[in-house]
């Protein structure tokens, strides 16, 4: 599914006290399904609290993945959940969206050829050295987009002040390992015979 392009202003959601949804741009009431097909379809939206006027988007898209999570499409592994929630109130907090983001654009640009790669395993052929070559590229991708939030290199960690003894190490571990895990759940999935739940 290819975004749509941008060619006018964000959609206008209302959102009432009954919690009722109401897009403006339709003149209909609207369910978080119909936003996340909005969003599916690549029609990009806010949502406003129609009480008080503040922009409320970021709960309400966390509401709808919420709702899909509970659906059983769970895209996120409970390791990952757990992981992003220590980082509440650490001192890596303001780096973590901006890293987030930066990962799934670049998934994003690359799913065509994922799925190309997925669907080729899936079909039976090995889970070989280009789908685990694309895997390592977006990691080291992953790690040059983490280490612009760092304040030194690891070569230059004698020369780091006193006062910042933390290095997010175990963070990027963490995050390593995750990875991993799901590369694992991919290979398992391709080599599991048709038809086996």
């Amino acid at each position: 599914m290819r975004p749509m392009a941008k060619t006018q202003d964000p959609v206008t959601i209302k959102k009432y006290a009954n919690r009722r949804l109401y897009n403006t741009g339709t003149s209909t009431y609207v369910t978080l399904e119909d936003l996340a097909t909005m969003v599916k379809e690549g029609e990009d939206f806010v949502v406003y609290d129609a009480k008080n006027g503040d922009d409320i988007t970021h709960s309400v898209l966390t509401q709808i993945i919420f709702e899909q999570e509970n659906k059983g499409q769970n895209l996120l592994p409970i390791a990952f959940l757990r992981q992003i929630i220590r980082f509440y109130g650490d001192s890596m907090q303001m780096m973590v969206p901006r890293y987030l983001e930066m990962s799934i654009d670049s998934f994003t640009k690359e799913q065509e050829k994922f799925r190309d790669q997925v669907a080729k395993t899936l079909v039976g052929a090995p889970f070989g050295g280009g789908f685990d070559e694309h895997v390592r590229r977006n990691m080291e991708m992953f790690e040059r987009a983490f280490n612009i939030f760092i304040p030194f290199n690891k070569g230059d960690e004698a020369a780091a002040p006193a006062a910042t003894p933390e290095r997010p190490t175990d963070e990027l571990d963490a995050l390593k390992r995750q990875m991993a895990d799901m590369q694992q759940k991919l290979e398992r999935l391709a080599t599991k015979p048709e038809g086996s739940n």
